[in-house]
């Protein structure tokens, strides 16, 4: 069994060859439905969030992370590493599916 820093250095790994797959500089309900879609297919995401400070990025980092059930692996600048295992795979879009070797 993995322990829990080894699996969060995994997902960082998978985390730095995607490309950010939402944009957010407010949280609107489109934003969230695309943020809940993007997580449903993908699992592990990144999304680049555009704040005017630390405090609102922060603010922002934490409202997507309680709106979703999502946890937080990773900031990085203004990139969030978002992790939410779907209740239903599906391998051909998920990014822990596609980097699969990475994980074992």
């Amino acid at each position: 069994m993995h322990s829990d820093n080894t699996l969060r250095r995994k997902y960082r790994a998978i985390g730095h060859k995607l490309q950010p797959v939402v944009i957010v500089k407010a949280l609107s309900d489109s934003v969230l439905a695309e943020i809940e879609r993007a997580l449903n297919d993908h699992e592990l995401i990144k999304l680049r969030v555009l704040a005017e400070d630390r405090e609102e990025k922060a603010a922002l980092i934490d409202a997507i992370g309680a709106a979703t059930g999502a946890e937080l692996i990773q900031v990085a600048g203004h990139v969030a590493l978002f992790l939410r295992k779907a209740l239903k795979v599906k391998p051909e879009l998920s990014n822990l599916q596609r980097y699969k070797v990475l994980m074992d």
